[in-house]
């Protein structure tokens, strides 16, 4: 059931009407305001909220009480009295003090950034661990939170009642409630942590690299994806079209095959909670043997958003010299101008690891595959391996998966001198320990 599924009665429903406050308080300078307030209303509308106005104010010092200074909060409490907006949407973390206060003066819901990436995530997570992961992340967010119900607690998916739900303006402090709920939850995600880490570990026997797409929400890694394994994953112009991971098989030049997974979007200011309980979920990409940043080069913030996504990347561990190889993916270049083009065109030739594509049309997908397989293929040492003549079925994945320099048959034996590199040489002999 979605947040919005609920009775007539209840104050906010799909279609509810918003204004958006973005506060600027100078930590953001790289950052295109104009591109800010486009992402914020790109969130709400995700999950059907129609933005009326969006405010853009210059903060010199935070108020304890209301973030905004007092001349801020008359013009917002304007706008959405103008708007006859039913919620307020602040793009920054707020306290629940601040929540409150804003919701007094504005008479409107009230929101944060947070509150609202953890309501998309609530509506969009389709699979069991995923509603697990959401749940917990927004009960650690609510824990502190005094103005709230908990009545989500008995709902098996959906949103988690940010924005309306019986007993809404009711104070709720069962904590004992809320640290039980999430105790349970911490077990259960333990128990999909171990059986996504088996079946990680028997990928990894087998003989296929992994490969991981990431970057930024709506940079186009679901649309890639499914050009590159011809599925159906949902691929929309949306922010956080795709939450759960999906994993497929794939073909690369040289190399019989690789599995792809396509991971949730990443986003600037991504909730701690998220970060921590969407770990298991983003372990895909720790283990992967290559990733590839999908990045939406068209976009005007597209170097910070590389920067907030190798920052999170660092958080999970999957960046820097303990993190895979990673090379870049500049798509939509079919949305530059011509000068954009040539400058990015330009640009990437400078560099061994981008590759400019457009996954809508395919252009240079084709080039991104074989820099996949030079990277994969890097680091490759000559292996002596001695087989019995008739392991056809591993001499057959040795010419699969590595470069047969040589061949030589002497009795009952064959030896092989094979390029291999160090993932595919560890499977290749995990492979001979099972036989």
């Amino acid at each position: 059931m979605s947040v919005f599924d609920r009775d007539a009665d209840n104050e906010v429903s799909r279609g509810a009407r918003a204004v958006i406050a973005l506060p600027d308080m100078g930590r953001e300078a790289r950052r295109d305001v104009s591109a800010r307030l486009d992402e914020a209303a790109g969130l709400a509308e995700a999950i059907g909220i129609d933005v009326q106005d969006k405010l853009h104010f210059r903060i010199r010092a935070a108020r304890p009480a209301t973030l905004f200074g007092k001349g801020q909060v008359e013009q917002i409490g304007d706008a959405v009295a103008a708007a006859e907006a039913e919620l307020l949407i602040v793009d920054a973390a707020i306290t629940p003090i601040q929540q409150k206060n804003l919701e007094t003066a504005t008479k409107a819901k009230v929101i944060d950034r947070t509150g609202l990436i953890l309501e998309i995530f609530g509506e969009r997570a389709a699979t069991a661990e995923g509603r697990l992961q959401v749940e917990l992340a927004h009960l650690d967010y609510q824990a502190g939170r005094l103005v709230r119900s908990w009545t989500h607690l008995e709902r098996q998916r959906g949103g988690f009642g940010f924005l309306g739900g019986p007993g809404e303006t009711q104070i709720e402090a069962d904590r004992r409630l809320i640290r039980d709920r999430m105790a349970k939850l911490r077990k259960e995600l333990e128990q999909v942590t171990r059986t996504r880490t088996l079946h990680r570990a028997r990928r990894q026997r087998a003989p296929w690299p992994v490969i991981a797409l990431v970057g930024y929400t709506n940079a186009g890694k679901s649309t890639l994806f499914n050009r590159l394994t011809k599925a159906d994953v949902m691929a929309e112009d949306l922010l956080f079209a795709t939450l759960d991971p999906t994993m497929r098989e794939i073909g690369l030049p040289g190399i019989e095959k690789a599995i792809l997974s396509d991971t949730v979007g990443f986003i600037s200011d991504l909730p701690t909670q998220l970060v921590a309980a969407f770990r298991a979920t983003l372990e895909e990409v720790i283990s992967a043997d290559l990733i590839i940043h999908v990045r939406d080069i068209s976009h005007p913030d597209s170097d910070a958003q590389r920067a907030d996504v190798e920052q999170v990347l660092a958080e999970i561990g999957a960046a820097g010299e303990e993190g895979a190889p990673m090379i870049e993916a500049w798509n939509k270049i079919d949305a530059l101008s011509p000068e954009e083009s040539d400058r990015a065109r330009a640009e990437g030739e400078r560099r061994e690891d981008v590759v400019l594509i457009s996954a809508l049309t395919g252009e240079g997908v084709d080039g991104l595959l074989a820099c996949a397989t030079e990277h994969l293929r890097k680091g490759a040492a000559v292996r002596r391996v001695t087989l019995p003549a008739a392991a056809g079925e591993a001499i057959a994945w040795l010419h699969a998966h590595g470069e047969v320099l040589a061949q030589r048959h002497e009795g009952m034996e064959t030896e092989l001198e094979v390029r291999l590199t160090d993932q595919e040489w560890a499977r290749f002999q995990a492979r001979r320990a099972e036989a």
